[in-house]
């Protein structure tokens, strides 16, 4: 019975780790995609900044006296639509955090479930290629908080930026990359790499 339940724990952390390597090549791929968004979005917000400095009214144009207000409203027409794409990379982010969030969840869930089987000398049993089962929940749950905190703060980010806020506009991609971890990249690759000969076995 022992060995059934320890087993059948087992499969759900293989499935974690699969689904983590999954969000890891996913997330990034994503984050990737949003790095040009990011560019355009500071670009538009120095020519808002741009314009808004200038004085047409001393230069040829000012033949066309509603020409500055055009531009801005075309400028931020520019800015709303990288905003939305922008929103759509998130909306993809939180996707890939659910996945990963109710596969963890599971495992967790099957874990107390079992806690008179799964004691702790068994929880703690490592082998050569096995880690312990303590040590593989504490890594998925490690995981699972750096995506969830990657996710909150990027999403924070857009819901509070204000197409009219050139400074914010202007910082946004300073703020964005202020995001990257690391340190954090660095301790899912080594959790991978940990238990990649019990994800084959």
């Amino acid at each position: 019975m022992a060995q059934t339940v320890t087993s059948l724990c087992h499969q759900h952390l293989k499935k974690c780790f699969q689904t983590l390597e999954m969000t890891n090549k996913a997330w990034n791929l994503v984050l990737a995609e949003c790095t040009p968004l990011i560019s355009s979005l500071g670009n538009l917000g120095e020519q808002l900044r741009a314009l808004a400095n200038v004085q047409l009214d001393l230069t040829p144009l000012h033949r066309f006296p509603d020409l500055k207000e055009r531009l801005r409203f075309k400028l931020l027409q520019a800015v709303d639509v990288v905003l939305c794409k922008l929103t759509d990379k998130v909306d993809e982010l939180q996707k890939l955090l659910k996945t990963l969030n109710n596969q963890v969840s599971t495992a967790f869930q099957f874990y107390e479930q079992n806690t008179d089987t799964l004691d702790l000398a068994t929880c703690t049993l490592r082998s050569a290629t096995s880690p312990s089962i303590a040590d593989m929940l504490e890594w998925l749950q490690d995981a699972h908080n750096y995506y969830r905190s990657q996710f909150q703060r990027r999403k924070h980010l857009l819901q509070v930026l204000r197409p009219d806020d050139l400074v914010f506009i202007e910082e946004v991609s300073k703020r964005w990359e202020s995001f990257y971890s690391a340190d954090g990249e660095e301790h899912i690759e080594d959790t991978l790499s940990r238990v990649c000969l019990f994800v084959d076995s």
